[in-house]
């Protein structure tokens, strides 16, 4: 059962885990790896950035006059990835518009300038929001994280004070505590996903180093050492622990003043729920959660099947002015 904590209730879809999905695990790989990406008729467009850097964005209008979502990926991911296509699909069936960023170096090109992206980048988000307001005007825009995207998604918010640009938000499996989280992605079956991670990160970095002769070599194995040794130096952290508290989601949950649903596991390996503020949560008004007792990162293998968007767009579809009262 999904359980959901605010003062405000919305009538969620209980999360009922398939039989045959047995563990934290199964919920996490058969979605990434086995689940249909649904086909979408999307514009890619790139927009300038004000480093002269570019964002690959995939752009899907409904041509209708509800809200534009927009969409952030997680570690490594795109906006190609199941959930976001997935999602996209289905928030043009209920005629919502949507816009999926690629991070920096996450889309089909390398971006141009030395930095790539981090879990608490938002200057990015900020312009992406700007573009959607001026690109769709009189349109509602919420938005909707994955994993590292959730994690600066609400960094994000929290920087936005409540600016009424950003009407609601969704933040799905988000990392709280990013040192915790960087070393538990070290231990037992954690180790397989660590290590597909640093592969494709280790990659991108040396085919940034042919631009940047000074983009550090990475010689690690871990996410802590990849994160100590390249993300930290490259994007002005003096370490990776500078980075991790620097960023960490946990330490902006408390200032988010846009209502926000958070979707979490108890189960999930790469993100434990243990991590997460309860206190600045259950504190915040603005916030409401829902924490299934199984499922995985960014997976829920449920039945009926498609929990995850049907929640999603519960909220989505949900009035505004259903959270005055508890503000």
């Amino acid at each position: 059962m999904a359980e959901s904590h605010s003062e405000t209730q919305l009538p969620f879809p209980p999360f009922k885990s398939r039989w045959w999905a047995l563990n934290t695990h199964v919920h996490t790989i058969v979605p990434s790896q086995f689940m249909p990406v649904k086909s979408v008729s999307v514009n890619r467009i790139e927009i300038d950035t004000p480093d002269d850097d570019f964002l690959e964005l995939d752009v899907l209008d409904t041509y209708t006059d509800k809200p534009v979502l927009a969409l952030f990926h997680g570690l490594e991911g795109s906006s190609e990835r199941f959930y976001i296509r997935n999602l996209m699909y289905d928030l043009e069936k209920a005629g919502y518009s949507s816009v999926a960023m690629n991070f920096r170096g996450c889309g089909r090109r390398l971006n141009r300038q030395k930095r790539f992206y981090h879990s608490g980048e938002t200057s990015d988000y900020h312009l992406l929001f700007g573009w959607i307001n001026d690109h769709f005007p009189n349109r509602d825009i919420y938005a909707v994280g994955f994993s590292l995207g959730a994690n600066a998604l609400i960094k994000s918010l929290s920087e936005l004070k409540g600016d009424p640009l950003i009407k609601k938000a969704v933040a799905v499996s988000p990392p709280y505590d990013l040192r915790a989280g960087s070393i538990n992605m070290s231990k037992g079956f954690n180790k397989i996903y660590e290590y597909r991670f640093i592969h494709t990160l280790k990659e991108k970095a040396n085919k940034k180093r042919g631009l940047y002769s000074d983009i550090p070599e990475f010689k690690g194995k871990t996410i802590y050492e990849f994160d100590d040794m390249v993300t930290a130096p490259v994007h002005g952290f003096e370490s990776a622990d500078h980075y991790y508290n620097s960023c960490s989601s946990k330490n902006f949950l408390k200032d988010v003043r846009t209502p926000l649903l958070i979707i979490h596991s108890k189960e999930d390996t790469l993100c434990p729920l243990e991590f997460a503020p309860f206190s600045d949560i259950d504190n915040n008004p603005f916030i409401q959660t829902i924490f299934t007792n199984e499922g995985g990162h960014v997976g829920f293998v449920s039945s009926p099947g498609n929990w995850l968007n049907r929640s999603i767009l519960t909220w989505v579809d949900s009035p505004n002015d259903l959270y005055l009262n508890a503000v």
